[in-house]
């Protein structure tokens, strides 16, 4: 059993990024791609329970496999999906766009009803922040609650794809997904030049914020030897610090990653229209990057296609260089 997480900042920043922008996501990634193989799930699994999972709200115990499940979280309707559970799901909320077949509803992760919730009868919900003391609330009328905060490191991430598998009674898919992702990105970390020790500024938002190598994207970035300039903003905010125009275009990073480009419209164009931006050696080099803005923004299977993202620009800028 791993110790209770909270992952405060890495859960209040994704608030922050989702609240701010449309998700639209539609790319599966080819290590873990979304199936729904539940149906045919071993008998052996559905009959694997009780089951007790140590999760962000602690221990929860599940009598019975469940056969009604409501994701709160984008991040966990793709995982959800992606281990075989999707026949299981029944509801997802406002923000849960991918796979496409996920049951959209009106429901918020950010602003949760339990009337609403409690309404398609779940038997687990599964959650990514504990707003409003929803936990709690729904454990007020007996229904299993699973809280996998935002992760800050890419091992938490496989923890919890794990632990939503034995939760659901997915288990092998669960641990084959992580397996895939575990491969697919330590292929693509000793596969990345890093000759050239390339600085770079990732972008949550045109505020803007970035976020430092201790958060989980940033981890992300360290996997192909990049230097962040974030690491040396004045205040690092939990990881994710406010910068200043200012800050960046003195810092002048070499390559520069875009997370607002759906939700914002930001791009090369936009970001030379700043104030001291446009001689910045990114946009003059043809070194900034457009990420889908949910794979930037999402820490559950389809985060290899981030890393590959991320490793082919890298690859483009040491072949420039």
């Amino acid at each position: 059993m791993r110790p209770r997480r909270t992952a405060l900042a890495g859960a209040l920043l994704g608030t922050l990024i989702l609240a701010g922008c449309g998700q639209t996501g539609t790319t599966a990634t080819p290590s873990a791609a979304p199936s729904d193989s539940s149906a045919s799930a071993p008998a052996s699994e559905a009959a694997g329970f009780p089951v007790t999972v140590e999760a962000g709200n602690g221990k929860v115990t599940l009598a019975k496999k469940p056969e009604r499940i409501v994701s709160l979280s984008a991040t966990h309707t793709e995982t959800l999906f992606a281990i075989g559970a999707g026949a299981q799901v029944v509801a997802v909320d406002d923000q849960s766009n991918f796979p496409p077949e996920a049951p959209k509803t009106d429901l918020s992760g950010f602003k949760p009803n339990v009337e609403a919730i409690v309404a398609q009868k779940p038997d687990l919900v599964i959650v990514s922040n504990d707003i409003d003391k929803i936990v709690a609330e729904l454990g007020k009328v007996n229904v299993p609650v699973l809280l996998e905060p935002a992760a800050t490191k890419l091992d938490e991430a496989y923890e919890e794809i794990a632990e939503i598998g034995a939760a659901t009674g997915n288990k092998a898919k669960a641990d084959e997904v992580v397996s895939g992702m575990k491969t697919a990105m330590d292929k693509l970390a000793a596969e990345a030049p890093k000759d050239k020790k390339l600085t770079y500024y990732h972008e949550l938002d045109q505020t803007p914020y970035a976020a430092t190598s201790q958060t989980f994207i940033g981890q992300v970035y360290g996997l192909f030897g990049l230097t962040n300039i974030a690491d040396k903003a004045p205040d690092q905010a939990g990881g994710y610090p406010k910068l200043s125009a200012e800050f960046v275009a003195q810092a002048d990073p070499d390559m520069i990653f875009l997370g607002d480009v759906k939700c914002c419209g930001q791009s090369k164009d936009t970001l030379a229209k700043r104030p001291g931006w446009k001689g910045l050696s990114a946009i003059k080099n043809d070194q900034v990057i457009q990420l889908d803005d949910d794979l930037a923004s999402r820490w559950g299977p389809r985060v290899v296609q981030l890393a590959e993202s991320i490793g082919t620009a890298v690859a483009k800028a040491e072949a420039k260089g």
